[in-house]
């Protein structure tokens, strides 16, 4: 039985091993018949690869040389133009040669006869100056007159003409210039000083507080100093605590700060206690009171012209004005006063009395802010009517009142005309009895110090010198000239508000007697 199971095993063996060669070299027939296949069809993939290269070749051979020829036919393009071009720029170049050539040639010929023109011409002077020395001498021998003496005459003759025309030329300046600048020069100067905030100040930039003796000053600087400077910086005003016995000095171009550091001061002065918390309270009060008394000045002015209608804040602009000052003469006041003369001069030329009261009082509105807003009094003016509805007449008079603009109406002038007599009448504006007396002395003997003055006479308070000169000294076309130099020597050597109109009068008299 194990025989044949042995014989069997063996068997099977033998058959799988027979099996399994015979699939062995199967797959191998199978293998090399597929590398064949693969073989053949990578001889033809080769082979059109290679006809593929040789066609690619092939083409871009014709491309290159395609190029080829395009570049070289661009070249021989661009080669044939810029030899036409070389050819006419050496075309141009031999006639510009030409051109110069014959130029130079004209140019030679033309140096030579100039050179033969200047010896003709020398020749001439020659001749002409041997001529003028022998009519010169005949001159001299006919009219007696040698030839420095004749000089002199000819020169004296060329400046008396000379004078003349120069004395015309000086009056026709002068005129010009004095209309066109004087009133704007004038304007500029005054605004200047009053809004300058230069080192040196005047009684309109301080006030003057009075305290009960000087142990309040150290009471009012406090310890440290913490109370002045509280008030001077809720108060935005200087204090100057100096030898002055009893007083405080307050400094401020602000007059509205400085008015309500004074209440307040003099308030703290009364009431004893002095510390930062209490100044503070007695700041506050005094600028309610100072609104109040603006306020309240504002509508006395509008009651006291009869302008009604005005919008509040003009009422309150108006009343801001009681605290400035222009030359001492206070700007409230004077713009009561134009009012009231403005509605005078209109009934008396019979326009609108009411339209030109208020103008009147509105014609200095500017100056109420004009610490604090750029432009001169009269653009701020105009721009405030503008921006408070006020009318066209009102807004030309307040800009006309000073000459800025042309007049729109008569009320303009009315209102410019009241401005001006306010302002100059006696005793408007600060100048003391002694500054007025030197400065009409002063004034006539400027005038008496030139030669061909007879006498003269300051007149029209001060605004005006007459001069008499001696007519004998002084001829009509010297006397321009004098009073030029005469108004000169005025400006240089006396201060004076406004102008000094000088006049100079020559009168030929003529006394005989009859026997």
């Amino acid at each position: 039985m194990i025989k044949i199971l042995i014989s069997v095993i063996v068997t099977a063996i033998i058959v799988f091993l027979i099996t399994w060669k015979a699939a062995i070299a199967y797959r191998i027939k199978v293998y090399e018949a597929k590398v064949g296949e693969a073989n053949k069809l990578a001889d033809e993939i080769k082979a059109e690869a290679e006809k593929a290269a040789e066609t690619m070749k092939r083409e871009a051979l014709l491309e290159a040389k395609e190029e080829a020829l395009k570049a070289k036919n661009d070249f021989d393009r661009e080669k044939k133009e810029q030899r036409a071009e070389l050819q006419r720029t050496e075309k141009r170049l031999v006639s510009k040669e030409e051109n110069i050539d014959r130029k130079t040639e004209a140019l030679e010929k033309k140096e030579q006869r100039m050179n033969q023109k200047e010896q003709e011409l020398d020749a001439l002077r020659k001749q002409a100056k041997d001529s003028a020395d022998k009519q010169l001498a005949e001159l001299e021998r006919i009219s007696g007159f040698t030839s420095e003496k004749a000089k002199e005459y000819l020169l004296q003759s060329v400046k008396e003409e000379c004078t003349h025309e120069m004395a015309v030329l000086v009056k026709d300046i002068e005129t010009k210039a004095r209309e066109d600048a004087d009133k704007k020069a004038r304007d500029i100067v005054v605004n200047a000083i009053q809004r300058c905030a230069a080192d040196s100040v005047t009684e309109a930039t301080i006030s003057v507080v009075q305290l009960p003796n000087d142990e309040m000053k150290g009471r009012i600087i406090g310890r440290e100093g913490r109370n002045i400077r509280t008030i001077e910086t809720l108060t935005g005003v200087d204090l100057i605590i100096d030898d002055t016995p009893e007083a405080v000095i307050l400094s401020c171009h602000d007059p509205i700060r400085r008015e309500v550091a004074r209440i307040a001061l003099e308030r703290l002065i009364i009431d004893g206690r002095i510390h930062p918390t209490r100044i503070e309270e007695m700041v506050d009060k005094a600028k309610k009171e100072v609104e109040n008394i603006i306020r309240e000045e504002g509508e006395a002015a509008v009651i006291k012209t009869g302008v009604h209608g005005l919008h509040p804040e003009l009422v309150k602009l108006l009343g801001r004005m009681k605290y400035r000052f222009s030359y001492g003469q206070n700007a409230l006041k004077h713009s009561i006063e134009v009012s009231i003369l403005s509605g005078l001069l209109a009934a008396e030329m019979g326009q609108d009395v009411r339209l030109a009261k208020r103008a009147g009082l509105l014609h200095d509105i500017g100056k109420s802010v004009d610490h604090e807003v750029e432009g001169t009094h009269v653009q701020i003016g105009a721009e405030l009517c503008r921006k408070y509805k006020e009318s066209n007449i009102v807004i030309n008079a307040v800009e006309a009142h000073h000459g800025d603009v042309e007049f729109g109406s008569l009320i303009a002038c009315i209102v410019q005309a009241a401005d001006t007599i306010s302002a100059a009448r006696p005793g408007a504006r600060r100048e003391t009895l002694e500054n007025y007396t030197n400065r009409l002395k002063q004034l006539e003997d400027i005038a008496n110090s030139f030669n061909g003055v007879e006498k003269s006479f300051a007149i029209q308070a001060g605004r005006e010198v007459r001069v008499m000169v001696v007519p004998d000294q002084i001829n009509d076309d010297e006397m321009v000239l004098l009073g030029r130099e005469l108004a000169k020597k005025i400006e240089s050597e006396l201060e004076y508000p406004g102008q000094i109109k000088v006049s100079l009068i020559r009168e030929s008299r003529v006394t005989d007697y009859a026997k």
